[in-house]
Formats: C-alpha cells, structure tokens, sequence
C-alpha cells in the first residue's frame, strides 16, 4: 500500500501544479477562464490577482508533496509522511469545501480530490499494516 500511497501523492502533485499553471499562468486565456466558470475577459482579468496568489497555494502544496515523497523515498519516513499528510490533507480539504460551495463544483472537487484521498487512506493503512 506504501508504493501506491506514494504514486497517488505524485500525481495529486502533478494535478496541482496543472492547477496552479491555469491559475497563475494562463488565468487570462480564454480556455483557461471559462473552464473555471469566469463570465468574460473582463472578469478574468480582474480576478487574476486572486487566482495568481491561489495558484500558488496549489503549487506550494505540491511542493510539499513532491519534498515528502522525496524523503521517504531517501530513508527519511517520518519527514516525508509528515509533509504528505500535511500537503495532501490540505489538498482533500480544500476539494471538500470546493464540493460544499456549490452543487456545479463538485466534479472539480472530485478530481481535485480523489488522489490525495488515496495517497493519506492508501499511507494511514500501509503504515499501521507496516
């Protein structure tokens, strides 16, 4: 169960820079705006400042992620769970209250959270199997 725990945190990571490359990078570009639900041009462009500094919230949580997996990997386990509870915690909550503003958010809260779902119950279980 380890290994899966840590494939599902590295590609929870990958979603998450994914997100913050929409949000802090291409938030202006058509495509990228309407599939957060923006209205117009205008509007992206006026949220940009929020959805710049979100985006790095998601690419700090997939440091942390990416960091964890790392030292595990490099015989430092209790560093590494550490910070992928912490970065994919962080992820699954974040997915629960995007699912708990609004019915038309809960794909996106699905997708956001399913892997690091599987990478904490996948990483609680092995450890306590261990």
């Amino acid at each position: 169960m380890i290994p899966a725990s840590l494939v599902f945190a590295f590609i929870a990571a990958l979603l998450h820079v994914y997100i913050f490359t929409m949000e802090s990078i291409t938030w202006t570009r058509p495509a990228t705006w309407k599939r957060f639900g923006v209205a117009s041009q205008a509007d992206a462009e006026t949220t940009r400042p929020m959805a710049y500094n979100q985006g790095f919230y998601n690419l700090f949580l997939a440091v942390g992620a990416l960091i964890g997996i790392g030292a595990v990997l490099w015989g430092q386990p209790p560093v590494g769970w550490t910070l992928i509870f912490a970065s994919c915690g962080s992820m699954l909550l974040a997915a629960a209250v995007l699912a708990l503003s609004g019915r038309k958010y809960l794909r996106a809260a699905a997708t956001q959270g399913t892997t690091p779902l599987l990478a904490v119950a996948l990483g609680l279980l092995g450890l306590l199997a261990a």
